[in-house]
């Protein structure tokens, strides 16, 4: 079988298209909606990110609390369209108004074009926030980054999307919805509440 880990992905088309089927068919009114990597806080937790369950920004800002080396797949090469999760709130919030029917049948991409960035060069600016941060001093000396053989990481046959970014032409016409939140200010953000919760936690114990 070629390219056996993309059952993942090809289990969520077999359920876009059941879904379709059924409003093509027999009526049923539905919209689809698509995330594309959303992160802020509260999304999970740093606890997620010691069992390799969180996403990845998380996992990156667990390596900078505990003075872990950032490990970097392939280079951290791939690239990725970050969205605030307030914008995603906010276009998921207009889809169940669903304002004049416009959404009933309807795939809706939601995320953020501009805010494309590789993994490398989201961690790269993750540090830079880190580092200008008023609780920098109470974390560990940054302990690099290094670079892992995905094969080594997650094991034999393992396969990777290089690029991904999504066309929100739907959530524009049917939303009237555009994303607004720059990534350096979901990444300062996440970065601080992540920060603030473990200091607090420190001081609690």
């Amino acid at each position: 079988m070629n390219k056996p880990r993309w059952i993942y992905s090809v289990s969520k088309q077999l359920l876009d298209r059941v879904i379709w089927a059924y409003g093509e068919k027999e009526g049923l009114r539905f919209t689809l909606f698509r995330p594309f990597n959303w992160m802020g806080p509260r999304l999970d937790s740093l606890n997620a990110a010691r069992i390799g369950s969180s996403r990845a920004i998380t996992q990156l800002i667990l390596n900078l609390v505990e003075g872990s080396p950032i490990k970097l797949i392939d280079g951290g090469q791939q690239k990725r369209c970050f969205t605030d999760i307030r914008d995603g709130i906010e276009a998921l919030f207009r889809i169940i108004v669903n304002d004049g029917d416009r959404c009933d049948g309807k795939i809706i991409n939601i995320g953020n074009p501009d805010n494309e960035a590789s993994i490398q060069e989201l961690a790269t600016l993750l540090l830079d926030s880190f580092d200008k941060h008023p609780l920098r001093c109470h974390f560990p000396p940054f302990a690099g980054f290094q670079i892992v053989e995905s094969g080594s990481y997650y094991g034999k046959g393992y396969q990777d999307v290089a690029h991904r970014k999504p066309s929100i032409n739907n959530a524009k016409r049917c939303l009237d919805w555009e994303p607004s939140i720059a990534m350096r200010d979901t990444v300062e953000e996440t970065l601080d509440f992540f920060l603030r919760s473990v200091d607090i936690a420190e001081r609690a114990s």
